[in-house]
This record gives structure tokens, sequence and C-alpha cells, in this order.
């Protein structure tokens, strides 16, 4: 089980409760676990949907997807819908610092657990809620998935090359983003509570982070009005800042200022691109982008990828090959941050936030369904006897 009192992490102590599915909340339960939470993950008999999202598949009964989003977390199997079941998710929130939860809109009250409900009998407890719309408004309670908060939120319109249709982001990013920002909205509520003694609901919505995704093109459009248009790989305000073919693959160059300017054209051997009066600024670059793509294009060609991209950052110049997702993974440096963690037969994507004095770690690899069941009932001071009849009465379920 996920107990982790005995280590000095920055989460120590904290007491998670993981109602969620899928990814945003699942996400964020695992980044609190990270940085030492103790955290007790709630699957309904069916289990999380994630389990079934492949292939590939890491065990029987877990996919890689789900096991990439779900360590450092003990492992419940508990039937919510019954009488039973909700008795033992009271005692499980009288236990808690922290329930993350994104059920339906209504399913928490239909079982007895309003916001009221739970402020009044749980005046501490943080209930930290992610949808995909929120609860009110015109599209309160609508159900949502990444891909739709995509849509709506202006994330698609603006991905793609010019000219093409309108594309999702390859990874799940409104969803992961909202998990992050959930777990920001914790640790805020947990410093309010410090002050106060007062929990709160922390509200997130995969909408509203699609919304505040849009920068650059939401303060454009703010500022005048304009209508963001797809660009590809290419900046809407800066440039160069795109990805140029060379001999052997892609290279994305980012220009951020005239003198990395000035040293692209350089080490190019185009240094009357510099001095050029339809190049001087990155206002002029813009309003000539295609001559200067076009230029600079007719270059790179000739080029090797790396060893581009290596000169261009010994120079000071943002550069890098454009790589797979297995390059990226069996790269030296990033082996070198620690982004990847092997333990056992775990392989998984490290932890981003570095802290010198109370590292995070990856204490305990994803669970079974229902592998920590009896332990978890036990510990809310169940005896035998009753976690038995539980289990015969198919409300807890154990692996």
């Amino acid at each position: 089980m996920n107990q982790r009192e005995d280590q000095d992490e920055s989460l120590t102590g904290l007491r998670v409760l993981d109602l969620s599915r899928v990814l945003a909340g699942p996400l964020c339960c695992q980044m609190l676990g990270d940085h030492g939470a103790t955290v007790i993950k709630v699957e309904p008999p069916t289990g999380d949907d994630t389990r079934r999202w492949g292939p590939p598949f890491v065990s029987e009964d877990m996919s890689a997807y789900y096991s990439a989003i779900n360590r450092n977390k003990a492992n419940i199997c508990l039937d919510l819908s019954s009488d039973d079941g909700q008795s033992v998710l009271d005692l499980l929130l009288a236990n808690s610092d922290v329930v993350v939860e994104n059920f339906k809109s209504g399913t928490l009250a239909k079982w007895g657990f309003s916001d009221d409900h739970l402020q009044e009998r749980f005046p501490e407890l943080i209930i930290a809620r992610i949808t995909g719309f929120g609860t009110g408004g015109p599209m309160g309670a609508m159900p949502g998935y990444d891909a739709v908060a995509q849509a709506f939120g202006g994330l698609m319109s603006i991905n793609g090359e010019a000219g093409g249709p309108a594309l999702r982001v390859g990874v799940p990013v409104v969803d992961m983003v909202t998990g992050i920002l959930a777990f920001s909205g914790i640790l805020l509520a947990l410093n309010a509570r410090h002050r106060t003694g007062r929990g709160q609901i922390v509200d997130c919505t995969l909408a509203d982070t699609a919304v505040s995704l849009l920068h650059p093109h939401s303060a454009s459009n703010l500022a005048d009005g304009r209508v963001p248009v797809r660009t590809g790989s290419a900046h809407p305000t800066v440039a160069p800042y795109d990805t140029f073919e060379t001999q052997d693959g892609h290279v994305f160059i980012g220009v951020g200022n005239d003198r990395q300017f000035g040293t692209l054209a350089d080490l190019l051997g185009m240094t009357e691109l510099a001095e050029d009066a339809r190049f001087l600024s990155n206002s002029d670059r813009l309003t000539n982008i295609a001559e200067l793509t076009e230029l600079l294009g007719a270059k790179i060609v000739s080029f090797s990828k790396d060893a581009l991209a290596k000169d261009l950052l010994a120079r000071g110049v943002p550069a890098s090959a454009v790589r797979d997702v297995g390059e990226v993974l069996r790269d030296e440096h990033v082996r070198h941050r620690e982004m990847v963690v092997e333990k056992g037969d775990y392989s998984g994507v490290g932890i981003p936030i570095k802290l010198s004095r109370t590292p995070g770690t990856v204490h305990s690899t994803p669970r079974a369904k229902g592998a920590d069941t009896r332990e978890v009932l036990a510990g809310l001071g169940l005896d035998e006897t009753r976690i038995d009849e539980l289990n015969r009465a198919e409300v807890a379920r154990e692996t």
C-alpha cells in the first residue's frame, strides 16, 4: 500500500482520495503521490475505462495508458452506487485531506454527498472537481473529452498546416494541463487551509483550460479583433520560428531576436540577410515571411539536422532536430534529467518538478484493480468479518 509518512517529501502526511477516472484526475493524483501524498484510488467493479485503452498492455488488466498515470497509489475496488459502498465512501472521506473527482454532475449529490453536505460534515476537506464544462452556465453538466475541449476552446482551429484542416493536438494537452492546474489549485487550497482551517472546492474544467492555452492568439484577438489562422509549425508573431527540411530530416529553428537572426545568417553563410531591409526587424521578417522562408529553406536543405542544431545551440540560437518519441526517451540528456523512470518491470516518464530538499520519488508502481482493498478497509477500522461481508456482497472486491 502507498504509505508515505516515513519519508521526507513535500506532501508527506497528506491524504488524498482519488475518485477520478481517465486522465486529468488520475494525473493530478499521481503528481500528488509523486511528491509524498498517500493516495487511495477507488475504482468501480468495471475498473477505470483506461485499463482497456490498448494495446499495448503491460499486464492482463492494465494498459500502458493506465500505467502511465496511476503509480504511487493504493487501489481499492468499491461499488459506490450501493448503500454499503457509500458508507465506506463516508469513512474514506473522513480520513482524507483532499478528494479528487470527475463524476458526471450530480452523481455525488445523488449518493448523498452534495457540496453542502461535504463542506458541513468535512469542513477541512478540499474537493477538487474536474469536469468538461463545469456545473453551471449554458454548457454546464455537458460531457467532454480532450478533443471535444480542443474543438470547443479553439485549439483545433489554430493547429495544422496553412490551408489544411483543423487538427487535434497530437497529445491530450487539455486533459493533462487540466490535471496540472488541479494539482496547482489543490496546493493553493492547502495553503489557504493552513491560514483559515477551512477546505474549499477547486473547480477545474477542460473548457477553461483550453481557453487558457490560446496565448498568444487570444491576446491578439482581444487587442485588435484578428482571427488567427493556421501556420503549421511557424509562429504567428516571431520569425523565423519554423521547421525546415535538411538533407537527413527536419530541424526546428526558433529565432527570438535580431541578434539571433544575425547569428543564423552568419552560420548559414548568408550574412547579407541580416542587412537586408526586408529582414532587419522581427516585424519586417514577419511581413516578408514567405520570401525569408524560401531563402532560408534553400540553404538549410544542404545541412545535416543534428549538426546544424548543435552548431546553432553552441552560438546561442535555439534549435533542435525534430525527433520521434523513441529517440527522445533514449536521449542522454533526458536520462540525465531522470525523465525516464525504471523500477522493476515498470517504465514510466519521470517527475518534471525537481526539488532540491524534498524531491519526489516513484515509491510504488501502478496497482492491479482492488490490490489493496482489504488493507485499506482494515485501515478504516473495518474488521475481517465486515470486510468479508462486503466482498461476498460484491460491494468491495479484491484482486
